[in-house]
């Protein structure tokens, strides 16, 4: 539901509509305590599980499939590549870029850039696993699983 609703009001954005962008984004505000600015550039198949308490700061560029998880915030600026999964209640505080496949674990806290592929938790964030392109994550997609339905 807040993906649709984030979709709408960036179309209206784009098309110029003058006031209903901005009241979609209040909208979101009231009924999910979600902040998803309609100036976000968000890539297809975005999934904001649970939709609850999810922050995106103005700026932020994100690719296809990521995954959100809930109360998590992520700061304007930062780049996050395609089938990316944000942990509940991960903070990326600082502009970075999020390589493709990576995971941020549920409450780290991202300093730095993260590789693709890779796996970070803790506070402030860690690498503790990176893959190279021959051992890839498998996309919840192929699987014909949504990883929301999973947990």
């Amino acid at each position: 539901m807040v993906e649709r609703l984030y979709y709408l009001s960036h179309r209206l954005w784009k098309a110029r509509v003058p006031f209903l962008p901005r009241l979609i984004m209040l909208v979101i505000r009231l009924l999910f305590q979600s902040y998803i600015p309609y100036q976000v550039e968000i890539g297809p198949g975005l999934s904001l599980c649970h939709g609850m308490g999810i922050m995106i700061g103005v700026g932020c560029k994100i690719g296809a499939g990521v995954k959100i998880h809930q109360f998590a915030s992520i700061k304007g600026g930062s780049i996050l590549d395609n089938d990316v999964i944000i942990g509940a209640g991960a903070k990326i505080i600082r502009k970075v870029r999020i390589g493709k496949g990576a995971r941020i674990g549920a409450n780290a806290v991202v300093l730095e850039d993260v590789p693709a592929y890779a796996t970070v938790i803790g506070i402030p964030g860690r690498l503790v696993k990176g893959r190279g392109e021959a051992e890839k994550w498998q996309d919840a997609s192929e699987s014909g699983m949504n990883e929301c339905e999973i947990q």
